[in-house]
């Protein structure tokens, strides 16, 4: 069965053909994804898997921290909420903090709504 491989080509397809704008919203999705795993994972006494998916959320708002254009002005306010949320993350993690996890999934999803009315507003423009 071919599935799986036809699956994994159509995301990767996805990826290749997104616009700058779709791939950040990609990666806030993921962000948000792995924050919910890791709730989970914390619910059921799963401290490795917790570990696992709060490393790849903080990966990914490493790697969104990092890429920012800062001769924008609105690039040090992002600075500022991923700085937070990175070392909220760090927290979550050595404390396998629900709550934690809980206000940073609630800020990625604030944040990511904010991106997907941008990108409809740019769309109709």
């Amino acid at each position: 069965m071919a599935l799986p491989g036809a699956y994994a080509q159509y995301k990767n397809n996805k990826v290749l053909t997104a616009s700058p704008a779709e791939l950040t919203l990609m990666l806030y999705e993921g962000a948000i994804k792995f924050c919910n795993i890791a709730m989970m994972a914390i619910d059921n006494k799963d401290v490795q898997k917790a570990y696992t998916n709060i490393v790849k959320a903080e990966k990914i708002i490493d790697y969104l921290r990092v890429t920012l254009d800062m001769k924008y002005p609105v690039a040090q306010d992002f600075e500022n909420i991923y700085s937070y949320l990175s070392k909220r993350l760090i927290e979550a993690n050595v404390k396998k903090d629900k709550e934690i996890l809980e206000e940073v999934h609630g800020h990625l999803s604030s944040v990511r709504d904010t991106w997907k009315e941008v990108m409809r507003i740019s769309r109709e423009s």
